[in-house]
């Protein structure tokens, strides 16, 4: 069994947890994700690899959106998963710098956008990031994108917060004002989608990571598949991050609506038996 080691509360239905998991450490780098279960019948989710420590604990960071990870949120310090396989995934490699990278995080992609932008960071980029949320309680891991970015812009959809809009109506001031020579964006796919409009029009590469319905993380199954440049590709074996002007984001997103109609049903069955207390802590 996995034990998870400490557990915090980041925002509304947003948990951090460290889990012990030392061969998965020794081995994780930035883009490397898992897949973990919470129980022995539960379903397989993948999950970013925020950080590791010393002690061989991996960080994770996830959102409540379905049943498993409402259970997930209902563990605590002590307790076991039985499954924790990673790292997985294609680490990208950082050239060194210097050069600009612009890092644009919405929601919850805050957690996969930390480790590769302190990885540029560390290889003599300049890095700055945009973080978006719908409102200021659903911000999260501000002073740690603080800490590696020379310059940390926020937004918010209802201005609460920073600039009152979308992360995408920073970045053609950015790209004038600075030197971009990538973006990478992650977050929820329409927020992705039209980041990847905005650098279309600019010119900028663009790079994005893909939250594809996963369920073994070898390819075998063919659940993340996704197309870029109209060849299929498979988010666990050869992403999750992809040339975001080339993914299908129409095809991606009719994909990933049917699988949260589906899981917005089963938690919902679940809040009613009675079993999740997890929302509020």
């Amino acid at each position: 069994m996995y034990k998870i080691t400490a557990k915090e509360q980041l925002a509304p239905g947003i948990f951090r947890m460290l889990i012990e998991a030392p061969r998965v450490a020794a081995k994780a780098r930035p883009g490397h994700f898992v897949v973990l279960r919470t129980h022995e019948a539960g379903e397989r989710i993948p999950l970013t690899i925020v950080s590791t420590t010393e002690a061989g604990e991996v960080e994770v960071i996830f959102q409540v959106m379905g049943k498993t990870t409402a259970y997930l949120a209902g563990m605590q310090v002590g307790d076991g998963l039985p499954t924790f396989l990673g790292p997985l995934g294609v680490a990208p490699e950082v050239p060194e710098g210097p050069g600009t990278v612009l890092c644009v995080a919405g929601g919850v992609g805050a957690a996969p956008i930390l480790p590769r932008a302190k990885d540029y960071s560390q290889r003599g980029w300049k890095v700055l990031t945009i973080l978006g949320a719908r409102n200021e309680d659903l911000l999260i891991l501000e002073d740690r994108l603080a800490e590696v970015s020379s310059a940390l812009y926020i937004s918010t959809d209802d201005g609460s917060k920073g600039h009152k809009g979308f992360v995408t109506d920073l970045i053609p001031e950015l790209a004038q004002k600075e030197e971009i020579s990538e973006v990478l964006a992650i977050g929820p796919v329409p927020m992705m989608a039209a980041v990847t409009k905005v650098t279309r029009k600019l010119a900028l590469p663009t790079t994005v990571s893909l939250n594809a319905l996963m369920v073994d993380g070898t390819g075998m199954c063919g659940a993340c598949r996704v197309s870029v440049g109209g060849e299929t590709k498979f988010t666990c074996v050869d992403g999750p991050e992809f040339d975001g002007h080339q993914v299908d984001f129409a095809q991606l997103r009719q994909r990933l609506v049917q699988y949260l109609e589906e899981e917005k049903l089963a938690l919902d069955r679940y809040k009613k038996e009675g079993e999740c207390q997890c929302l509020n802590g």
